[in-house]
C-alpha cells in the first residue's frame, strides 16, 4: 500500500482544512444552542461557496456534479470534514444522503435517477433511510415487521420505523420492507422509494438523543407507515434484494464513518492538548505537567494513528480487491475506531473538567451524539463475532 498523498489531494485537503476553521467552526455555537433555523441559511450560503470552490460532493460521480474521488481519497476528505459536525453537510457528502445516492446510482432506474438522484447530489433536496424498527433487533436486518403488499400497481406499506436520520425536512425515504415473506431470510425485504409527502407517511416524533431533540438535518425521526401507498415503479433494484443492496451500501459507508470519527478524534485531541498546555492548576504549573495527562496524550496519539492507518488500509483493500475481500478489515475498523473515538473524547472531556460537560466546547456534543457509533451500522459485538469467525476460518 502506497501511503503517499497525491499533490492534488494535498491541495484539496489544505483547502478543506482552511475552510473548516474559518467558515464552519465559528458556526458551531449556534448548533450547540439548538438554533437550527438561524444556522440553516448560513449553511446554505457556505454550500454555494463550496460549489464555487469545486469541492462539492467529493464522493459522487463527476457526471452528477461531484468530484469523483475514489474511496481512499474520500476517506482523507472525510477525516478533514469530521472535525466539525457541520463539515459533511456543507460539502454535500453527509449521511444518509451519501449512501442513498450510492444506492440510486447503482440500482435506480433512469426515471428514479432523474427524479431523486440529481436533485439529491445537487443538494436541492435531502433524504432519509428507514430501516431500524422499534420492536426488532437492529443487529439482525433480516428481521423486519414492516411490510409492503402489492395492490394493483402500487405497494401499500405498513409499519413503524425509528432512528430514521434526517427525516425532518427530507423529500423522500428509502424504506426497507418485507415484500416476499415466504422467501429465504436474506431475500424477503426490498428497498422502496417513498416521498415524505405520500399519504400514510407520518413522522410521529423527533427522537431526543440524550436529552437533545434535533431539527432538520440533525434529526432522528420515528415514522409510522400507515397504509402508505406508492407505485411499484418506486422499487429499487430487484424485489427481495433489499438486504443485498444494504450490504453494498454499508461497506463504503463504514469507511466514511470511520474516517469521520478519526476527524473527531483529531479535533478532540487538539482541544485536549491546548487545554492541558493552558490550564493553570497551581502558580506557574499547567495541567500538562501531570504525568497522567501526559499518558492520556501519548495513548491517544498512538491509538488515533493506529486507527487511521487501519481505516486507510481497509479503504485501499476495498478499492483494489473488492468488498468481499475487505470484510474482515471493515468489521475490525468499525469497532476499533468507534472505541478509539469514545476514549479520546472521554479523555479530552476529563481534561476540560467541568467545562467539558457544558456546550461551551464541542466535546459534550460529540460525547452524546457519537456514542451511537458503537451501535449503528452493526453493533461492536456483531462486528467482533463476524471478524473472529472470518479469521478462524483460516485455521480450520
Amino acid at each position: 500500500m502506497d501511503f503517499a498523498i497525491s499533490e492534488k489531494m494535498q491541495t484539496v485537503i489544505g483547502m478543506i482544512d482552511e475552510f473548516v476553521e474559518r467558515e464552519l467552526v465559528p458556526l458551531e455555537p449556534l448548533l450547540l444552542q439548538g438554533r437550527f433555523a438561524e444556522i440553516e441559511p448560513e449553511l446554505t450560503r457556505r454550500r454555494q461557496t463550496v460549489k464555487q470552490m469545486e469541492l462539492w460532493a467529493p464522493n459522487h460521480p463527476v457526471e452528477y456534479g461531484g468530484m469523483g474521488l475514489d474511496l481512499v481519497e474520500h476517506a482523507l476528505v472525510s477525516e478533514a470534514l469530521g472535525r466539525t459536525p457541520l463539515g459533511h453537510y456543507v460539502f454535500g457528502c453527509q449521511a444518509p444522503d451519501a449512501g442513498n445516492a450510492e444506492i440510486l446510482h447503482l440500482h435506480g432506474t433512469a426515471a428514479q435517477k432523474q427524479k431523486y438522484l440529481r436533485p439529491l447530489v445537487d443538494g436541492r433536496i435531502r433524504s432519509c433511510f428507514s430501516m431500524t424498527e422499534v420492536e426488532m433487533p437492529g443487529s439482525n436486518p433480516t428481521m423486519l415487521a414492516t411490510t409492503a403488499v402489492k395492490e394493483g400497481s402500487d405497494y401499500v406499506i405498513d409499519g413503524q420505523k425509528w432512528y430514521t436520520t434526517s427525516s425532518d425536512g427530507a423529500a423522500f425515504a428509502i424504506v426497507m420492507a418485507v415484500t416476499n415473506p415466504e422467501a429465504p431470510p436474506y431475500l424477503r425485504a426490498s428497498m422502496i422509494l417513498v416521498p415524505t409527502d405520500a399519504p400514510g407517511f407520518n413522522q410521529a416524533r423527533i427522537i431526543p438523543v440524550m436529552g437533545e431533540t434535533g431539527r432538520g438535518y440533525f434529526s432522528h425521526g420515528e415514522i409510522l407507515y400507515q397504509s402508505c401507498r406508492v407505485p411499484q415503479e418506486n422499487l429499487l433494484g430487484p424485489e427481495g434484494h433489499g438486504f443485498i443492496i444494504a450490504q453494498e451500501r454499508l461497506g463504503p459507508g463504514r469507511i466514511h464513518h470511520c474516517m469521520r470519527w478519526i476527524g473527531i478524534c483529531n479535533r478532540a485531541f487538539a482541544l485536549m492538548c491546548r487545554r492541558a498546555a493552558s490550564r493553570e492548576i497551581a502558580p506557574g504549573r499547567m495541567l500538562a505537567t501531570k504525568q497522567i495527562v501526559q499518558a492520556w496524550i501519548a495513548e491517544s496519539a498512538a491509538a488515533i494513528q493506529a486507527a487511521r492507518l487501519a481505516v486507510l488500509h481497509a479503504a485501499w483493500k476495498m478499492v483494489h480487491e473488492g468488498h468481499k475481500a475487505a470484510r474482515t478489515e471493515i468489521s475490525l475498523i468499525k469497532f476499533q475506531v468507534a472505541n478509539t473515538m469514545m476514549d479520546v473524547i472521554d479523555r479530552a472531556l476529563q481534561v476540560h473538567g467541568g467545562l467539558g460537560m457544558t456546550d461551551d466546547t464541542i466535546l459534550a456534543f460529540f460525547y452524546r451524539h457519537e456514542r451511537a457509533a458503537r451501535i449503528y451500522d452493526g453493533a461492536d459485538e456483531v462486528h467482533k463475532i463476524s471478524a473472529a469467525k472470518q479469521i478462524l476460518n483460516n485455521y480450520q
